[in-house]
């Protein structure tokens, strides 16, 4: 009869043979020693985690497997002897953290105390991989960071295209009811509820997404507090950790993680920002605020091919409403180098290239439904 007990338990040791592997191979190719320092005492952990499983094996009576790392392990410490550790950590770090939960639920490692460490030194390689990114130096990603940030424009992104949703979904609803010959009274009426649908469509998507991201901020909030009044010491080296893979030397690293530790305030506002990379005070920004902000976005792209159907109609309104709406996309075009550097005039021509195909081929679908179901 199958022990699934011993297969789980071999399970569990070729991971930790694995992650042994894996970091001894990032110690040896990191070329900053306090990082380096910081991949030997996770491959150390990793080791007395490997021991636990082979004495539960011994226990058992089953043979214990040579410490051999698997294929896929192998391939990753060659990309690393080749590349250097900035390669794959953004691999190992994802994969840390899909399997941080592994131990949850196996008794035996509970009882050990293993859960907690697994989670921390997931946590730890988040870190390093956010602060590290292809093994860039700290003085060098600070630099391209703060460019990156300065030119990045994300509130701005935000606004440009959310008015460049309204605007092309829109004007293609616009041009589409046009195009079938309706009453100029439908295509206004139309046109209206396509930028109230859009847009409270909208809002909905921002605040759903922004409420989600704030509640999962706060468990994972939770989470790290009750390990902290659980778990103090794997807490307090999870801290000492932290200041390592930031460089600090470490008598000085040692030196702030007991200090942070007896202050459980601190110490967990620290873990949040550091780890989880989450501002404790904003989490996450107002979702109501960010739904007003969609919504009114949207409707500002949208309101402007509907305009010329408060006054008139037929092919006026609709070659004023195209002409109106060419302007807005250019707008929305040049906007767009702001964030991107490009030229002006390319980036708001092809926006008006992208506005104006969408609106034909709606026009089109529209003719030729509207001639289908007059004939």
């Amino acid at each position: 009869m199958r022990d699934e007990s011993i297969e789980r338990y071999r399970a569990n040791l070729q991971a930790e043979v694995d992650s042994v592997a894996l970091y001894r191979a990032l110690a040896e190719a990191e070329p900053t020693a306090e990082l380096a320092e910081v991949y030997r005492r996770l491959a150390t952990v990793e080791e007395q985690h490997a021991e636990f499983w082979r004495r539960r094996l011994a226990e058992r009576g089953a043979p214990i497997p040579p410490p051999r790392p698997g294929w896929r392990t192998r391939a990753l410490i060659w990309l690393v002897r080749r590349f250097g550790a900035g390669v794959v950590l953004p691999i190992i770090a994802t994969q840390e953290r899909l399997d941080e939960g592994k131990y949850d639920q196996q008794p035996e490692a509970v009882e050990a105390g293993l859960p907690p460490v697994e989670h921390s030194h997931a946590r730890v390689l988040q870190l390093i991989s956010r602060e590290r990114p292809a093994g860039l130096s700290g003085g060098a990603l600070a630099r391209l960071e703060g460019r990156h940030r300065a030119t990045g424009g994300n509130a701005l992104r935000a606004a440009v295209l959310g008015a460049n949703d309204g605007l092309v979904s829109n004007v293609s609803l616009v041009m589409g009811v046009a195009g079938a010959d309706l009453a100029p009274r439908t295509i206004l009426v139309t046109g209206l509820a396509g930028l109230l649908a859009g847009s409270l469509s909208m809002a909905l998507g921002e605040w759903l997404s922004v409420q989600s991201a704030r509640e999962l901020y706060a468990h994972q909030i939770l989470i790290e507090r009750e390990e902290l009044l659980a778990f103090p010491e794997e807490e307090r080296e999870e801290l000492e950790l932290i200041y390592r893979a930031k460089g600090i030397p470490p008598d000085q690293a040692r030196a702030l993680a007991d200090r942070l530790i007896q202050e459980p305030g601190s110490a967990l506002e620290t873990l949040v920002r550091e780890e989880l990379a989450i501002d404790p005070e904003e989490l996450g920004g107002s979702a109501w605020e960010a739904a007003t902000m969609s919504f009114l976005l949207f409707a500002t792209g949208a309101i402007v091919p509907v305009i010329p159907y408060f006054f008139t109609g037929g092919l006026l309104a609709a070659g004023v409403s195209l002409g109106l709406s060419a302007l807005a996309l250019f707008a929305i075009g040049a906007g767009i180098t702001v964030i991107t550097g490009k030229g002006v005039l390319r980036s708001g021509l092809r926006q008006v290239l992208i506005g104006a195909a969408a609106a034909a081929i709606t026009f089109g679908v529209g003719r030729l439904v509207g001639v289908a179901l007059a004939g």
